[in-house]
């Protein structure tokens, strides 16, 4: 395979500048400071702003799936060859497996060593009754949430379907069909592809028109937060929040920016980079709002669109290395707190149990709460009704949460694609470099065999 790109001897044009305050990321990053102020000093207000958050997620949401239908369809179609796609599916879930569980192994690990929950000696009687009747609502859906349940309900029920249920994956199982019918339907799959092509280019600038309210939503969405749960629920358990951003920031820095070094550029380039998109996640706390943004500029980085197309919305279900790690850190953290002593066989079967389980609730609502109700089922001797010293303050680690998954996800659509010679090394050093490249100079894989 070979990777073959458009207009590469156009000239390397300095980004556009404009106003300081004018860039997205400045006017997220105001946003989210004022709505930290409003929702602390006027808690009632900040409340009833939660429909603004809410209201720009269901925004993007609403365009997620045809872009991602999109993407992998024409991505794939251009890629031609069944045996190339087969590859790309092994390389992209070889990555997802080998950091996703050693996401897991991380959290396990700096939860033995700095042992947050160690000597709070708590009693799961005397826990919130309220606290308690939440967490059994997860335990349940836990239960209801199996593998094979997950796997089966990755098949829509119709075609149209896989782009109005809102489920990532039965987008991307459709578009994947789709993507090899295409390419075997001769000259009229060539034609229906170039439609699609413009039909992409059309929703991409949707992308950036829905991309202008990201402000507005990231102010409602962080006063609501600040404003229903205050900064006073983050001091009684600082110390498991302490630990999780820590070691969140550590395995972005030396893991993730690892990988990246071995690849030849820098972690926190491509975090500059993504500037804009990370502090909207940040900012409303899903990182769903910046997927269509971010398959985007990994396109303008030079990766692939088919690599994009595979890599990004799988990820966003099979390689949550932020999620991973809190699972093993929350759980043992649950442990500590109530007193109960895990062995060397218990930490590896919660290990186990977990490598399955965070893949299984993929994408359900509540997903990190739904995981460890299901992974803590596995050591019978921890009481689940202890996830209720945490439901106050999960709100506060989604963020970490979200962003770690985020940076993840990009890092691992980037490595892919170098894997599969689909990388433009020029693009990505002109995009990390802050320069603009042409629209056009993204790769195209071609099948050498």
């Amino acid at each position: 395979m070979v990777a073959a790109t458009i207009d590469m001897n156009a000239a390397h044009v300095p980004a556009k500048t404009g106003p300081w305050w004018s860039h997205l990321y400045v006017q997220v990053l105001a946003a989210i400071a004022g709505g930290i102020l409003l929702g602390h000093f006027w808690p009632e207000v900040g409340i009833q702003l939660q429909p603004l958050g809410k209201g720009f997620i269901d925004l993007v949401k609403m365009i997620i799936a045809p872009v991602i239908f999109l993407t992998v369809s024409t991505g794939i179609a251009s890629v031609g060859s069944g045996r190339t796609l087969g590859r790309l599916t092994a390389k992209t879930f070889a990555y997802f497996l080998f950091f996703s569980t050693l996401a897991l192994i991380i959290g396990l690990i700096v939860a033995n060593v700095v042992q947050p929950g160690a000597g709070m000696n708590i009693d799961p009687s005397t826990l919130d009754p309220n606290a308690v009747a939440k967490i059994a609502e997860y335990d349940a859906k836990a239960h209801d949430t199996s593998l094979v349940g997950f796997l089966l309900a990755i098949i829509p029920t119709t075609f149209v379907s896989a782009l109005t249920s809102g489920s990532i994956l039965q987008a991307l199982f459709a578009a994947i069909l789709f993507g090899i019918a295409l390419s075997h339907t001769g000259a009229a799959g060539a034609q229906v592809l170039g439609m699609l092509e413009k039909l992409s280019s059309v929703f991409f600038y949707l992308v950036g028109m829905l991309m202008r309210f990201a402000p507005i939503g990231a102010f409602g969405a962080m006063a609501f937060t600040i404003g229903e749960y205050g900064v006073e629920s983050l001091v009684n358990l600082g110390a498991l929040i302490a630990t999780f951003y820590l070691t969140s920031i550590l395995f972005v820095v030396v893991v993730l920016g690892g990988m990246a070094r071995l690849c030849g550029f820098s972690i926190f380039r491509l975090i500059a980079y993504l500037k804009a998109e990370l502090l909207l996640v940040l900012g409303t706390s899903s990182s769903e709002a910046a997927l269509p943004s971010l398959m985007e500029k990994l396109e303008k980085a030079g990766c692939a669109k088919s690599v994009v197309g595979m890599v990004v919305p799988t990820g966003y279900s099979f390689n949550l290395d932020g999620t991973n790690i809190y699972m093993t850190l929350a759980a043992l953290f649950v442990a500590q707190a109530t007193g109960i002593d895990l062995s060397l066989g218990d930490q590896v079967a919660l290990l186990l149990v977990a490598m399955v389980s965070s893949k299984g609730a993929a994408g359900v609502t509540g997903a990190g709460f739904i995981t460890l109700a299901a992974t803590l089922t596995a050591v019978p001797t921890v009481p689940v009704a202890g996830l209720a010293l945490i439901l106050g303050i999960d709100r506060f680690m989604s963020e970490c949460r979200a962003l770690t998954n985020f940076i993840g996800n990009a890092l691992a659509a980037i490595v892919v694609a170098m894997w599969e010679n689909a990388l433009d090394r020029d693009a990505l050093n002109r995009a990390l470099s802050g320069e603009s490249a042409p629209l056009a100079a993204a790769p195209v894989e071609t099948d050498s065999d």
